[in-house]
Protein backbone atom coordinates (compact mmCIF):
# COMPACT_ATOMS: atom_id res chain seq x y z
CA UNK A 1 0.00 0.00 0.00
CA UNK A 2 2.90 2.18 0.98
CA UNK A 3 3.99 2.22 -2.33
CA UNK A 4 1.08 2.35 -4.48
CA UNK A 5 0.74 5.93 -2.22
CA UNK A 6 3.95 6.67 -3.06
CA UNK A 7 3.55 5.84 -6.81
CA UNK A 8 0.30 8.13 -6.86
CA UNK A 9 2.00 11.11 -5.16
CA UNK A 10 4.57 11.07 -8.36
CA UNK A 11 1.57 10.59 -10.67
CA UNK A 12 0.45 13.93 -8.81
CA UNK A 13 3.32 15.22 -9.24
CA UNK A 14 4.40 14.83 -12.50
CA UNK A 15 0.26 15.74 -13.38
CA UNK A 16 0.62 19.27 -11.72
CA UNK A 17 3.78 20.18 -12.93
CA UNK A 18 3.77 23.36 -14.92
CA UNK A 19 7.24 22.14 -16.93
CA UNK A 20 8.96 25.38 -15.63
CA UNK A 21 11.89 23.47 -15.31
CA UNK A 22 11.65 21.46 -18.27
CA UNK A 23 11.41 18.06 -16.78
CA UNK A 24 7.83 16.86 -17.68
CA UNK A 25 8.70 14.66 -20.89
CA UNK A 26 7.03 11.84 -22.03
CA UNK A 27 9.04 9.32 -21.13
CA UNK A 28 10.50 8.68 -24.87
CA UNK A 29 10.77 12.30 -25.63
CA UNK A 30 12.51 15.19 -23.89
CA UNK A 31 11.43 18.72 -23.77
CA UNK A 32 12.01 19.98 -27.22
CA UNK A 33 13.76 23.43 -27.83
CA UNK A 34 12.62 24.97 -30.95
CA UNK A 35 14.70 26.16 -33.67
CA UNK A 36 17.08 23.08 -33.08
CA UNK A 37 18.86 24.91 -30.11
CA UNK A 38 20.52 22.57 -27.52
CA UNK A 39 19.34 23.12 -24.07
CA UNK A 40 20.39 22.21 -21.54
CA UNK A 41 17.14 20.20 -19.65
CA UNK A 42 17.28 18.12 -22.70
CA UNK A 43 21.11 16.38 -21.83
CA UNK A 44 19.56 14.14 -19.30
CA UNK A 45 18.02 12.24 -22.19
CA UNK A 46 20.63 12.14 -24.72
CA UNK A 47 23.78 13.71 -23.99
CA UNK A 48 26.64 11.65 -25.38
CA UNK A 49 28.88 10.80 -23.24
CA UNK A 50 27.37 9.47 -20.10
CA UNK A 51 26.58 6.11 -18.50
CA UNK A 52 24.65 4.00 -20.40
CA UNK A 53 22.97 2.61 -17.32
CA UNK A 54 22.04 3.12 -13.72
CA UNK A 55 21.62 -0.20 -12.46
CA UNK A 56 20.61 -3.95 -13.48
CA UNK A 57 17.72 -5.06 -11.10
CA UNK A 58 16.68 -8.63 -11.45
CA UNK A 59 13.15 -9.03 -10.37
CA UNK A 60 12.03 -12.77 -9.22
CA UNK A 61 8.46 -14.03 -8.26
CA UNK A 62 8.87 -14.96 -4.48
CA UNK A 63 6.58 -17.73 -3.10
CA UNK A 64 4.37 -16.08 0.21
CA UNK A 65 2.63 -18.14 2.58
CA UNK A 66 -0.69 -17.61 1.18
CA UNK A 67 0.53 -19.61 -1.94
CA UNK A 68 0.63 -16.11 -4.36
CA UNK A 69 3.80 -14.88 -5.88
CA UNK A 70 5.33 -11.57 -5.11
CA UNK A 71 8.01 -9.50 -7.09
CA UNK A 72 11.38 -9.13 -5.51
CA UNK A 73 14.73 -7.58 -6.38
CA UNK A 74 17.00 -10.30 -5.74
CA UNK A 75 20.42 -8.74 -7.89
CA UNK A 76 21.38 -5.52 -8.07
CA UNK A 77 24.15 -3.83 -10.22
CA UNK A 78 25.99 -1.88 -9.00
CA UNK A 79 25.13 -1.43 -5.35
CA UNK A 80 24.94 2.31 -4.95
CA UNK A 81 26.91 4.34 -2.12
CA UNK A 82 27.85 7.65 -0.84
CA UNK A 83 24.06 8.48 -1.21
CA UNK A 84 22.95 11.46 0.64
CA UNK A 85 20.15 10.77 3.25
CA UNK A 86 17.69 11.93 0.91
CA UNK A 87 18.79 10.47 -2.07
CA UNK A 88 19.20 7.41 -0.64
CA UNK A 89 15.46 7.49 0.44
CA UNK A 90 13.99 8.70 -2.87
CA UNK A 91 16.14 5.84 -4.37
CA UNK A 92 14.87 3.18 -1.79
CA UNK A 93 11.28 3.79 -2.82
CA UNK A 94 11.99 3.48 -6.25
CA UNK A 95 13.88 0.14 -5.84
CA UNK A 96 10.74 -1.00 -4.21
CA UNK A 97 8.69 0.60 -6.89
CA UNK A 98 10.23 -1.50 -9.87
CA UNK A 99 9.29 -4.95 -9.20
CA UNK A 100 5.40 -3.56 -9.53
CA UNK A 101 6.48 -2.93 -12.66
CA UNK A 102 8.07 -5.53 -13.85
CA UNK A 103 5.19 -7.61 -13.13
CA UNK A 104 2.48 -5.64 -13.73
CA UNK A 105 -0.32 -8.46 -14.33
CA UNK A 106 -0.78 -9.32 -10.50
CA UNK A 107 0.38 -12.48 -8.38
CA UNK A 108 -1.39 -15.01 -9.96
CA UNK A 109 1.69 -16.76 -11.23
CA UNK A 110 2.58 -20.60 -11.45
CA UNK A 111 5.48 -22.12 -12.18
CA UNK A 112 6.04 -22.92 -16.08
CA UNK A 113 7.70 -25.16 -18.63
CA UNK A 114 7.34 -22.76 -21.63
CA UNK A 115 7.44 -18.80 -21.71
CA UNK A 116 8.30 -16.33 -24.53
CA UNK A 117 10.47 -13.77 -23.64
CA UNK A 118 9.45 -10.12 -23.72
CA UNK A 119 10.87 -6.69 -23.78
CA UNK A 120 8.63 -3.48 -22.97
CA UNK A 121 9.39 -0.57 -20.80
CA UNK A 122 7.86 1.56 -17.93
CA UNK A 123 8.98 5.20 -16.38
CA UNK A 124 9.17 6.10 -12.87
CA UNK A 125 8.88 10.00 -11.62
CA UNK A 126 11.12 11.38 -8.84
CA UNK A 127 10.45 13.62 -6.41
CA UNK A 128 12.39 16.61 -8.25
CA UNK A 129 10.54 15.56 -11.32
CA UNK A 130 12.90 13.84 -13.21
CA UNK A 131 12.29 10.13 -14.76
CA UNK A 132 14.19 6.99 -15.46
CA UNK A 133 13.03 4.80 -17.90
CA UNK A 134 12.92 0.75 -16.86
CA UNK A 135 13.91 -1.25 -19.86
CA UNK A 136 12.91 -5.16 -19.18
CA UNK A 137 13.11 -8.62 -20.15
CA UNK A 138 11.09 -10.75 -19.16
CA UNK A 139 12.23 -14.79 -19.64
CA UNK A 140 12.25 -17.92 -18.74
CA UNK A 141 15.77 -19.08 -16.89
CA UNK A 142 17.41 -21.99 -18.67
CA UNK A 143 17.24 -25.38 -17.05
CA UNK A 144 14.96 -28.39 -16.76
CA UNK A 145 11.03 -28.43 -15.32
CA UNK A 146 8.78 -25.91 -14.30
CA UNK A 147 10.60 -22.84 -13.06
CA UNK A 148 9.33 -18.98 -13.04
CA UNK A 149 9.71 -16.61 -15.11
CA UNK A 150 12.06 -13.62 -14.58
CA UNK A 151 12.73 -9.60 -15.10
CA UNK A 152 15.80 -8.07 -16.32
CA UNK A 153 15.67 -4.76 -15.88
CA UNK A 154 18.08 -1.93 -16.84
CA UNK A 155 17.12 1.59 -15.16
CA UNK A 156 18.24 3.94 -17.52
CA UNK A 157 17.39 8.27 -17.85
CA UNK A 158 18.10 7.80 -21.41
CA UNK A 159 15.55 7.03 -23.74
CA UNK A 160 16.40 4.50 -26.29
CA UNK A 161 14.61 1.65 -26.78
CA UNK A 162 16.46 0.07 -29.60
CA UNK A 163 19.77 0.15 -28.43
CA UNK A 164 18.53 -1.32 -24.59
CA UNK A 165 16.42 -4.04 -26.13
CA UNK A 166 19.82 -5.22 -28.31
CA UNK A 167 21.36 -4.89 -24.81
CA UNK A 168 18.41 -7.13 -23.00
CA UNK A 169 19.63 -9.52 -26.23
CA UNK A 170 23.00 -10.03 -25.31
CA UNK A 171 21.65 -10.16 -21.33
CA UNK A 172 19.32 -13.02 -22.33
CA UNK A 173 22.24 -14.83 -24.07
CA UNK A 174 24.22 -14.53 -21.08
CA UNK A 175 21.31 -15.22 -18.74
CA UNK A 176 21.16 -18.83 -20.77
CA UNK A 177 24.91 -19.83 -19.79
CA UNK A 178 24.84 -18.16 -16.51
CA UNK A 179 24.25 -15.44 -13.91
CA UNK A 180 27.92 -14.91 -13.24
CA UNK A 181 28.82 -13.98 -17.31
CA UNK A 182 26.31 -10.74 -17.05
CA UNK A 183 27.71 -8.82 -14.58
CA UNK A 184 31.37 -8.61 -16.55
CA UNK A 185 29.07 -7.29 -19.82
CA UNK A 186 27.46 -5.24 -17.69
CA UNK A 187 30.63 -3.56 -15.99
CA UNK A 188 31.89 -2.94 -19.88
CA UNK A 189 29.08 -1.41 -20.69
CA UNK A 190 28.66 1.22 -17.57
CA UNK A 191 32.88 1.52 -18.68
CA UNK A 192 31.45 2.76 -22.15
CA UNK A 193 30.68 6.18 -22.95
CA UNK A 194 27.23 6.62 -24.39
CA UNK A 195 27.43 7.68 -28.68
CA UNK A 196 26.42 10.40 -29.77
CA UNK A 197 23.30 10.21 -32.90
CA UNK A 198 24.69 8.42 -35.76
CA UNK A 199 27.74 7.29 -33.69
CA UNK A 200 28.55 3.27 -32.45
CA UNK A 201 30.23 2.26 -29.37
CA UNK A 202 32.03 -1.34 -29.25
CA UNK A 203 31.80 -3.28 -26.05
CA UNK A 204 34.41 -6.21 -25.52
CA UNK A 205 32.97 -9.24 -23.82
CA UNK A 206 34.12 -12.17 -22.87
CA UNK A 207 32.13 -15.46 -23.01
CA UNK A 208 32.87 -19.12 -21.86
CA UNK A 209 33.67 -21.79 -25.18
CA UNK A 210 32.67 -18.83 -27.40
CA UNK A 211 36.02 -16.68 -26.52
CA UNK A 212 35.76 -12.39 -26.54
CA UNK A 213 32.72 -11.17 -28.71
CA UNK A 214 33.09 -7.42 -30.48
CA UNK A 215 29.11 -6.13 -29.53
CA UNK A 216 28.82 -3.03 -31.31
CA UNK A 217 25.82 -0.65 -30.50
CA UNK A 218 24.58 1.99 -32.74
CA UNK A 219 22.53 5.18 -32.17
CA UNK A 220 20.04 6.24 -35.16
CA UNK A 221 21.04 9.39 -36.46
CA UNK A 222 17.53 10.94 -35.84
CA UNK A 223 17.65 10.59 -31.82
CA UNK A 224 13.85 11.75 -30.95
CA UNK A 225 13.06 8.69 -32.87
CA UNK A 226 15.06 6.01 -31.57
CA UNK A 227 12.56 5.17 -28.76
CA UNK A 228 9.84 4.83 -31.24
CA UNK A 229 8.10 1.77 -33.03
CA UNK A 230 5.53 3.57 -35.51
CA UNK A 231 5.29 0.03 -37.44
CA UNK A 232 3.74 -1.30 -34.13
CA UNK A 233 0.89 1.36 -34.18
CA UNK A 234 0.31 1.19 -38.02
CA UNK A 235 -0.11 -2.65 -37.66
CA UNK A 236 -2.87 -2.31 -34.60
CA UNK A 237 -5.10 0.91 -35.57
CA UNK A 238 -6.12 1.94 -39.24
CA UNK A 239 -5.01 5.28 -40.03
CA UNK A 240 -8.15 7.22 -39.63
CA UNK A 241 -7.81 6.49 -35.67
CA UNK A 242 -4.60 7.16 -35.53
CA UNK A 243 -5.59 10.25 -36.07
CA UNK A 244 -8.38 10.31 -33.74
CA UNK A 245 -6.07 9.83 -31.19
CA UNK A 246 -3.96 11.55 -32.05
CA UNK A 247 -6.36 15.10 -31.89
CA UNK A 248 -7.08 14.00 -28.31
CA UNK A 249 -3.57 13.96 -27.51
CA UNK A 250 -2.80 17.54 -28.88
CA UNK A 251 -6.33 18.75 -26.69
CA UNK A 252 -4.44 16.90 -23.70
CA UNK A 253 -7.32 14.62 -23.00
CA UNK A 254 -7.90 10.96 -21.16
CA UNK A 255 -5.96 8.15 -22.63
CA UNK A 256 -6.56 4.64 -22.19
CA UNK A 257 -4.88 1.86 -24.65
CA UNK A 258 -5.77 -1.25 -24.17
CA UNK A 259 -3.68 -5.08 -25.46
CA UNK A 260 -2.63 -8.26 -23.37
CA UNK A 261 0.94 -8.05 -24.68
CA UNK A 262 3.15 -5.53 -22.53
CA UNK A 263 5.48 -5.09 -25.40
CA UNK A 264 2.38 -3.85 -27.54
CA UNK A 265 1.06 -1.33 -24.79
CA UNK A 266 4.93 0.32 -24.41
CA UNK A 267 5.29 0.46 -28.35
CA UNK A 268 2.46 1.48 -29.44
CA UNK A 269 2.15 4.07 -26.57
CA UNK A 270 5.77 5.55 -27.23
CA UNK A 271 4.65 5.48 -30.70
CA UNK A 272 1.26 7.72 -30.03
CA UNK A 273 3.68 10.27 -27.37
CA UNK A 274 5.96 10.75 -30.27
CA UNK A 275 3.18 11.83 -32.90
CA UNK A 276 3.58 15.15 -31.05
CA UNK A 277 6.79 15.67 -31.67
CA UNK A 278 8.68 18.64 -31.45
CA UNK A 279 5.71 18.92 -28.24
CA UNK A 280 5.79 16.74 -25.44
CA UNK A 281 3.20 15.01 -23.48
CA UNK A 282 3.93 16.65 -20.08
CA UNK A 283 0.98 14.82 -18.01
CA UNK A 284 0.72 10.95 -16.41
CA UNK A 285 2.31 8.63 -18.68
CA UNK A 286 2.43 4.90 -17.91
CA UNK A 287 3.23 2.66 -20.48
CA UNK A 288 1.85 -0.20 -18.36
CA UNK A 289 -0.42 0.40 -14.77
CA UNK A 290 0.21 -2.30 -12.72
CA UNK A 291 -3.24 -3.74 -11.52
CA UNK A 292 -2.68 -2.65 -8.00
CA UNK A 293 -3.11 1.02 -9.54
CA UNK A 294 -5.62 1.00 -12.51
CA UNK A 295 -7.69 3.62 -10.34
CA UNK A 296 -5.20 5.77 -11.81
CA UNK A 297 -8.08 5.82 -14.34
CA UNK A 298 -10.14 8.28 -12.07
CA UNK A 299 -7.45 11.14 -12.07
CA UNK A 300 -9.19 14.04 -13.32
CA UNK A 301 -6.09 15.23 -14.82
CA UNK A 302 -4.59 14.47 -18.22
CA UNK A 303 -3.06 10.84 -18.72
CA UNK A 304 -1.93 8.19 -21.24
CA UNK A 305 -2.02 5.27 -19.79
CA UNK A 306 -1.92 1.46 -21.36
CA UNK A 307 -4.04 -1.26 -19.07
CA UNK A 308 -3.88 -5.17 -19.63
CA UNK A 309 -7.09 -6.22 -21.37
CA UNK A 310 -8.30 -8.52 -19.12
CA UNK A 311 -8.95 -5.69 -16.79
CA UNK A 312 -11.33 -3.88 -18.64
CA UNK A 313 -14.48 -4.76 -16.66
CA UNK A 314 -12.55 -3.22 -13.97
CA UNK A 315 -11.79 0.28 -15.30
CA UNK A 316 -15.04 0.42 -17.03
CA UNK A 317 -16.30 -0.07 -13.44
CA UNK A 318 -14.49 2.90 -12.28
CA UNK A 319 -15.90 6.49 -11.88
CA UNK A 320 -13.93 7.90 -14.47
CA UNK A 321 -14.16 11.48 -16.64
CA UNK A 322 -14.36 11.60 -20.18
CA UNK A 323 -11.79 9.29 -21.62
CA UNK A 324 -10.61 7.89 -25.09
CA UNK A 325 -10.80 3.75 -24.57
CA UNK A 326 -8.57 2.20 -27.46
CA UNK A 327 -8.24 -1.49 -27.67
CA UNK A 328 -5.39 -2.20 -29.69
CA UNK A 329 -6.01 -6.20 -29.96
CA UNK A 330 -9.31 -5.23 -31.71
CA UNK A 331 -8.09 -2.17 -33.39
CA UNK A 332 -10.70 -0.15 -32.61
CA UNK A 333 -11.92 2.60 -30.49
CA UNK A 334 -14.60 1.52 -27.46
CA UNK A 335 -15.10 4.71 -25.55
CA UNK A 336 -14.70 7.84 -26.91
CA UNK A 337 -15.87 11.81 -26.45
CA UNK A 338 -17.44 12.00 -29.72
CA UNK A 339 -16.24 15.37 -31.46
CA UNK A 340 -12.73 13.29 -32.39
CA UNK A 341 -13.70 12.77 -36.46
CA UNK A 342 -13.87 17.39 -36.37
CA UNK A 343 -10.98 18.31 -33.88
CA UNK A 344 -8.22 18.90 -36.42
CA UNK A 345 -8.87 21.01 -39.31
CA UNK A 346 -10.58 19.16 -42.02
CA UNK A 347 -8.03 20.09 -44.67
CA UNK A 348 -5.10 19.49 -42.59
CA UNK A 349 -6.36 15.59 -41.39
CA UNK A 350 -6.69 14.49 -44.74
CA UNK A 351 -3.43 15.81 -46.09
CA UNK A 352 -2.21 13.49 -42.75
CA UNK A 353 -4.41 10.97 -43.72
CA UNK A 354 -3.12 10.71 -46.99
CA UNK A 355 0.30 10.16 -46.43
CA UNK A 356 -0.67 7.52 -43.97
CA UNK A 357 -2.43 5.59 -45.96
CA UNK A 358 0.29 5.72 -48.49
CA UNK A 359 2.72 4.47 -45.76
CA UNK A 360 0.48 2.34 -44.63
CA UNK A 361 0.25 0.34 -48.16
CA UNK A 362 3.78 0.24 -48.39
CA UNK A 363 4.57 -1.71 -45.07
CA UNK A 364 6.54 -4.25 -46.54
CA UNK A 365 8.36 -2.14 -48.53
CA UNK A 366 9.82 0.42 -45.81
CA UNK A 367 11.94 -0.91 -43.17
CA UNK A 368 11.59 0.04 -39.58
CA UNK A 369 13.69 3.16 -39.89
CA UNK A 370 12.22 4.50 -43.09
CA UNK A 371 8.57 4.13 -41.61
CA UNK A 372 9.68 6.25 -38.43
CA UNK A 373 10.76 8.69 -40.57
CA UNK A 374 8.00 9.02 -43.44
CA UNK A 375 5.20 9.01 -40.58
CA UNK A 376 7.14 11.66 -38.40
CA UNK A 377 7.60 13.52 -41.12
CA UNK A 378 3.47 13.73 -41.77
CA UNK A 379 3.67 15.17 -38.52
CA UNK A 380 5.52 17.54 -38.18
CA UNK A 381 4.70 18.74 -41.64
CA UNK A 382 1.35 19.32 -39.84
CA UNK A 383 3.00 21.17 -36.83
CA UNK A 384 4.95 23.63 -39.46
CA UNK A 385 1.24 24.16 -41.31
CA UNK A 386 -0.61 24.73 -38.07
CA UNK A 387 2.35 27.23 -35.91
CA UNK A 388 5.35 27.20 -37.65
CA UNK A 389 5.17 30.98 -37.70
CA UNK A 390 5.21 31.10 -34.12
CA UNK A 391 8.75 32.92 -34.14
CA UNK A 392 7.53 36.13 -36.06
CA UNK A 393 5.17 36.43 -33.15
CA UNK A 394 7.69 36.37 -29.59
CA UNK A 395 8.72 40.12 -29.29
CA UNK A 396 12.24 40.35 -28.04
CA UNK A 397 13.00 43.07 -25.16
CA UNK A 398 16.10 44.80 -24.44
CA UNK A 399 17.05 42.45 -22.15
CA UNK A 400 17.11 39.63 -24.39
CA UNK A 401 13.60 37.78 -23.03
CA UNK A 402 11.15 37.57 -25.12
CA UNK A 403 7.43 37.39 -24.97
CA UNK A 404 4.80 35.43 -27.44
CA UNK A 405 2.00 37.53 -29.05
CA UNK A 406 -0.78 34.72 -28.40
CA UNK A 407 -3.84 36.99 -29.62
CA UNK A 408 -1.63 37.94 -33.36
CA UNK A 409 -0.55 35.04 -33.63
CA UNK A 410 -3.68 33.20 -33.86
CA UNK A 411 -5.24 35.75 -36.07
CA UNK A 412 -2.43 35.36 -38.66
CA UNK A 413 -4.40 32.28 -39.64
CA UNK A 414 -6.80 33.01 -42.07
CA UNK A 415 -8.37 29.55 -42.30
CA UNK A 416 -11.57 29.82 -39.94
CA UNK A 417 -11.21 25.87 -39.38
CA UNK A 418 -7.36 26.37 -38.32
CA UNK A 419 -8.01 29.16 -36.82
CA UNK A 420 -10.26 27.41 -34.48
CA UNK A 421 -8.36 24.90 -33.66
CA UNK A 422 -5.12 26.75 -32.92
CA UNK A 423 -6.83 28.69 -30.02
CA UNK A 424 -7.63 25.22 -28.03
CA UNK A 425 -4.10 24.17 -28.85
CA UNK A 426 -1.86 27.84 -27.72
CA UNK A 427 -3.91 27.08 -24.11
CA UNK A 428 -2.57 23.25 -23.30
CA UNK A 429 0.07 22.72 -21.31
CA UNK A 430 2.82 20.99 -23.92
CA UNK A 431 2.13 24.64 -26.07
CA UNK A 432 3.28 26.53 -23.51
CA UNK A 433 5.95 24.52 -22.45
CA UNK A 434 7.39 24.88 -26.19
CA UNK A 435 6.75 28.66 -26.14
CA UNK A 436 8.37 29.14 -22.91
CA UNK A 437 11.74 27.62 -23.98
CA UNK A 438 11.08 29.54 -27.25
CA UNK A 439 10.90 33.10 -25.09
CA UNK A 440 14.02 32.08 -23.44
CA UNK A 441 16.34 30.88 -26.46
CA UNK A 442 17.01 33.96 -28.12
CA UNK A 443 17.93 33.00 -31.92
CA UNK A 444 17.67 35.95 -34.30
CA UNK A 445 13.97 35.97 -35.69
CA UNK A 446 15.09 37.53 -38.96
CA UNK A 447 13.85 35.25 -41.65
CA UNK A 448 11.37 32.80 -39.31
CA UNK A 449 8.31 33.08 -40.15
Amino acid sequence: ASIGNFIRRSLRRAGRREGKDGSSAAENTPPRVPQGKSGERNSVFYSAGQFFFEYLVVVSLKKMPDGHYEPKITYQFPKRENLLKGQKEEEERLLQAIPLFCFPDGNNWAPVTDFTSETFSFVLTNVDGSRKIGYCRRLLPSGRGVRLPEVFCIISCLGCFGLFSKILDEVEKRRQISMAVIYPFMQGLRESPFPAPGKTVTIKSFIPESGTELIELTRPVDAHLEHVEFQALLQRLSPHLILHIFASAMLERRLIFLAEELSVLSQCIHAVAALLYPFTWAHTYIPVVPECLLDTVCCPTPFMVGIQRRHLERVLEQPMEEALIVDLCEGKIIRAVGDEEEILPEKLQNEMLVSLNRHNNNNNVHTSEQVNALVSEAFVHFFVRLVGHYASYIKWGRSGSGSFQERAFCKAITSRSRRTFLKKFVKTNMFSLFIEEAEKSRIPQEGNG
